[in-house]
């Protein structure tokens, strides 16, 4: 009896002093830093968002009503902003425009940039390292500099007032291959490659079902980029295009602030809100990639 009132005490005592890292932890709420990080971001939301708030709001708004101040009621001036505006240019055309030539830009340059990043990376041949040098020089030199000799080409091809060369020049993309490299030797074994070579597929279709699909993080997010920049190109449409039936909105948007519209500020900023939308919905549906494609070299398996 004595034996069996030690055990049942022993036992007692066991589960009155229950070891601390068995207990459950107690959930802790959100600490002070943490909410001082999310308000901050949320402030810093909001100030970016601000000026496209007033873009919008003011396209609503007569010239007066705009010179009184900013306010976050939308105007009535809608119509009569979207009249003036057209009545000087066809602002629906430039954006046809500029939508073709910036989706074609974007296509062609991100499967030939990765064609050739995946040339960088994975093949060895005669003067490899001389022309990725090259493509690194050419990186460093402002497109601006060649536009004379430029011009001077396209004259004698006979291309000038056609979209050829604002497409087939802004294919290839020094900084889009290098970008692209450096991203595929990171997240691409080279025994993925062997593997599919013994399997006995081809070079394009290794390209095409392996490479690819690795890479797309890297090309959605440099297609962003792309898109971004032949969308606001105005230097080389300007030299190149004469008919106004192909001018692009850029240029169409620079014509208008040197028209008597300009003293409309309502029609400007309605030209100016048409021209960003295109800009915005590509970034809203591609900056997931962004995310993504920093972040693919960073985790070892």
């Amino acid at each position: 009896m004595l034996e069996k009132a030690t055990v049942e005490k022993h036992e007692k005592n066991q589960k009155q002093h229950v070891p601390l890292s068995l207990e459950k932890p107690h959930k802790k709420g959100p600490s002070i830093v943490k909410i001082m990080i999310y308000a901050f971001l949320i402030l810093l939301a909001i100030v970016c968002f601000i000026p496209f708030l007033m873009m919008i709001v003011n396209a609503t708004r007569s010239n007066e009503e705009i010179l009184t101040g900013f306010q976050l009621l939308p105007g009535t001036s809608l119509v009569e902003n979207y009249q003036t505006m057209m009545s000087y240019i066809n602002i629906w055309a430039g954006f046809k425009n500029s939508l073709i030539i910036s989706v074609l830009v974007t296509v062609l340059s991100g499967y030939f940039s990765a064609l050739t990043a995946y040339g960088f990376a994975f093949y060895t041949f005669k003067g490899k390292n001389f022309l990725f040098v090259f493509m690194l020089i050419m990186m460093m030199v402002p497109g601006q500099l060649g536009l004379i000799g430029f011009y001077e080409l396209s004259k004698n091809l006979g291309i000038l007032d056609t979209y050829i060369p604002l497409i087939v020049p802004a294919i290839a993309s020094p900084f889009v291959v290098f970008f692209l490299r450096q991203y595929i030797q990171t997240t691409l074994h080279p025994s993925l490659i062997e593997a599919s070579r013994i399997d006995g597929a081809s070079e394009f279709k290794i390209f095409h079902t392996v490479a690819i699909p690795i890479m797309m993080p890297a090309i959605a997010t440099m297609s962003i980029f792309t898109f971004i920049g032949s969308w606001n190109n105005y230097i080389v449409p300007l030299v190149v295009l004469f008919s106004p039936e192909k001018y692009t909105l850029p240029v169409l948007m620079g014509f208008l602030k040197g028209s008597q519209v300009a003293q409309n500020l309502g029609s400007m900023y309605l030209g100016i809100a048409i021209s960003v939308v295109p800009i915005m919905v590509a970034f809203l549906f591609l900056s997931k990639y962004i995310v993504n494609s920093i972040s693919a070299g960073s985790i070892k398996e």
